[in-house]
């Protein structure tokens, strides 16, 4: 990053269209990332601004004010208030929505206070005529101190402008709109004069959030001039009160609603989509949908992925010299990334859809909506925001608890969240169902393979509840606490920000996912490859020997070398060992491998799969999905991915705990091993006894 840059600060409350500026400003040149010691995320764009000058956009949590009641929060305050940090900003844009205006404005007063040069972003202005506002902004600009930028995000209209302005931020006045000491002069006097040398606003906020200010003692602060708790929450209100006094005054003459063009469209859809039973109708209904248009619209894709990687692999051995390198090349790595790229097209449209009903405004009804429900298992619908976050990571989800108030609370929906079906699962889901699970219609609109996905999606959710229902039953948690949800507007979604989120959601997926897959595939293929002992080095002997008496031609020889190879090369013991203890779910030694590999990140499963049956193969243009469908049981001749097997792993996918990075950010946000080890194994022997079940019953 270089220093020559300006740094941008985007601060606002939620649902202001604070990310869409950062789109419009930054489109795909983003990074994402987590701020130093914690695991709240931050996201960092890159703007070319007028006159040749760059800017690092950094986009913050969304905060209601500096109150901070949650640790993302605590972020914005504690970069404001650090100078030293890298990425403590020259200027902050306060980014407001025209229709919230009076409640938008809180923050933006008391970054002023922290003298910081600030600009006010109104968003959403294509919205003013239709709701009937008008704004003088010549005269809010006079009250408020500062530069207004007029924009829409949604159309573009005014980012110039505002870049025009984070160019200019030296010229931005820097005084506070109001002085806020009036709630208590003297003791602010007092404060002033004990730290002489430091802002006033700035020693307020050490001593009423729970923040680190540079290196300020804040102990020190306290003791120098004490009050009680409850005083200093009493002037915490009056500095609110105070604060939107102001903002009513100055709102009063600088922005007009012509309440007969305002439409109710928004109350008559929340009437029917927060409805106690047509919301669940509804919600159900998009899901349904969801999910059967996942697999519908991505068959081709992944048919095409899938029948070009096993090409690649089958010109690379081919073309390229025999040798160490080239099997590597078309056994190991080329199978084992194509086993988690084909699922790209899948995994896209699930973040199409989730970005979708997000960008709409829908979300937050969904949340309202399942608070109900959650209530009644120990939960509040707070605890929704991580459950349904976690359909695309889990890691995310469970940073995301720490808006979650009450720490039991938080507690269990960390750790209920990894039942949650994350896009991780979806490649083992979807081989797996597209091998067992009929492509076929019921009624004429219904996919088999839609409905069954859907149906694992609903029982992790299910597991997610009833498994936090017991916890708070054993953790007895008896603190009550309130549920407060922002109804956002409803508003087309901008196709820009969707397809930014995909994009960046995707390619996390894949070059996480990659990373892993690479690493794995070669140590596999290695593993897969030599052996010790006579039974791998003399397999010709003992093929030979073996069917001494039976014509094989050469390629029938050489599969049954390739076979005698695997099952005694160093993975192939390692299967035989586990291989007692996973026979009754149905799986034989080579799944047994996919099984621990999967541990690393559930993913691996497919790829590993694809490794183990590439090594040695002579017929290299065979597709995964066929190597699985032609896989037969030595003993018995049948498949073995057959009904039984399937469904068994199917549900020990649905409820396993394997990914190691969910156990370290679980120990990370709980600060202790006991519950990801809780974890691992409550839901590990779950996975193992319901698919043993399942197998039992079906085979």
């Amino acid at each position: 990053m270089s220093v020559q840059n300006i740094n941008v600060a985007l601060i606002g409350n939620p649902n202001t269209g604070k990310t869409s500026v950062f789109n419009q400003l930054t489109g795909l040149n983003q990074q994402v990332g987590n701020y130093p010691g914690i695991t709240v995320e931050k996201k960092i764009g890159f703007c070319k601004l007028p006159h040749n000058i760059k800017a690092n956009i950094l986009d913050l949590p969304g905060t209601y004010s500096l109150n901070a009641s949650s640790m993302d929060e605590s972020v914005v305050i504690e970069l404001l208030l650090n100078k030293n940090d890298k990425l403590f900003p020259d200027v902050a844009v306060v980014v407001t929505d025209v229709e919230n205006l009076k409640r938008n404005l809180l923050i933006y007063t008391q970054i002023k206070d922290l003298e910081i040069p600030t600009i006010l972003v109104i968003n959403m202005s294509d919205r003013m005529e239709r709701k009937g506002i008008s704004l003088d902004i010549p005269y809010l600009e006079e009250k408020l101190k500062t530069k207004i930028a007029l924009v829409s995000s949604r159309k573009g209209l005014g980012i110039e402008q505002l870049k025009e302005l984070i160019v200019s931020y030296k010229t931005l006045p820097s005084e506070p709109c109001l002085n806020a000491s009036v709630i208590d002069p003297e003791y602010f006097e007092k404060l002033q004069h004990a730290f002489p040398n430091q802002l006033m606003y700035k020693l307020w906020l050490v001593i009423t959030q729970d923040v680190n200010f540079s290196n300020l003692d804040r102990n020190e602060v306290r003791s120098t001039l004490t009050k009680s708790h409850s005083e200093l929450k009493r002037l915490q209100q009056k500095e609110t009160i105070k604060r939107y006094q102001f903002i009513n005054d100055v709102l009063k003459e600088g922005l007009k609603v012509d309440a007969s063009m305002a439409k109710d469209i928004r109350a008559k859809l929340d009437r029917v989509l927060t409805h106690k039973v047509w919301g669940y109708v509804i919600f159900f209904a998009i899901l349904f949908l969801i999910f059967q248009s996942i697999f519908s619209w991505s068959t081709i894709p992944m048919n095409f992925i899938d029948s070009t990687f096993a090409s690649l692999s089958s010109w690379v051995a081919a073309e390229l010299p025999s040798g160490i390198l080239t099997d590597l090349l078309s056994q190991g790595i080329i199978p084992g990334i194509g086993g988690v790229i084909i699922f790209i097209p899948q995994i896209a449209f699930l973040f199409l859809f989730i970005s979708i009903l997000e960008e709409s405004g829908y979300m937050s009804r969904v949340v309202f909506l399942m608070d109900k429900i959650m209530r009644r298992f120990g939960l509040s619908g707070k605890s929704v925001v991580p459950l349904i976050s976690g359909t695309a990571c889990a890691i995310p989800a469970i940073m995301a608890t720490r808006n979650i108030e009450n720490w039991k609370e938080r507690l269990i929906t960390i750790l209920v969240t990894p039942f949650t079906t994350c896009s991780a699962r979806l490649p083992v889901y979807a081989i797996i169902i597209s091998l067992v699970i009929p492509s076929k219609r019921v009624f004429g609109i219904l996919n088999l393979q839609g409905l069954t996905l859907m149906s694992l999606y609903v029982l992790g959710f299910v597991a997610a509840i009833l498994s936090a229902y017991i916890l708070n039953k054993v953790l007895k948690l008896d603190s009550k606490t309130y549920f407060v949800v922002e109804m956002p507007s409803y508003k087309m979604p901008l196709l820009k920000n969707v397809g930014i989120n995909v994009v960046e959601k995707t390619k996390a997926f894949i070059v996480g996912a990659g990373k892993i897959i690479l690493a794995i595939s070669v140590i596999l293929w290695f593993l897969a490859s030599y052996g010790p002992g006579k039974d791998f080095n003399e397999a010709e002997s003992i093929v030979k020997e073996r069917f001494a008496n039976t014509t094989l031609d050469e390629t029938q020889f050489e599969n049954e070398v390739a076979s005698q190879k695997l099952e005694n090369s160093y993975i192939g013991l390692m299967g035989r060992a586990i291989e007692p203890a996973i026979e009754p779910l149905g799986y034989d030694w080579k799944i047994g491998i996919a099984l621990i590999s999967s541990f690393a990140a559930r993913e691996v499963f497919v790829g590993t799969l694809a490794t183990i049956y590439s090594v040695g193969d002579t017929d290299n243009e065979s597709t995964i999905k066929s190597k699985m469908q032609a896989e037969i049981r030595p003993d018995t001749g049948k498949k073995v991915f057959d009904f039984p097997t399937g469904i068994s792993l199917l549900l020990f996918y649905a409820f396993a705990m394997q990914c190691a990075s969910t156990l370290a950010i679980t120990k990370k946000e709980t600060n202790s091993w006991k519950w990801p080890a809780m974890q691992l194994v409550l839901m590990s022997g779950l996975a193992y006894f319901t698919a043993l079940i399942a197998y039992q019953l079906l085979k």
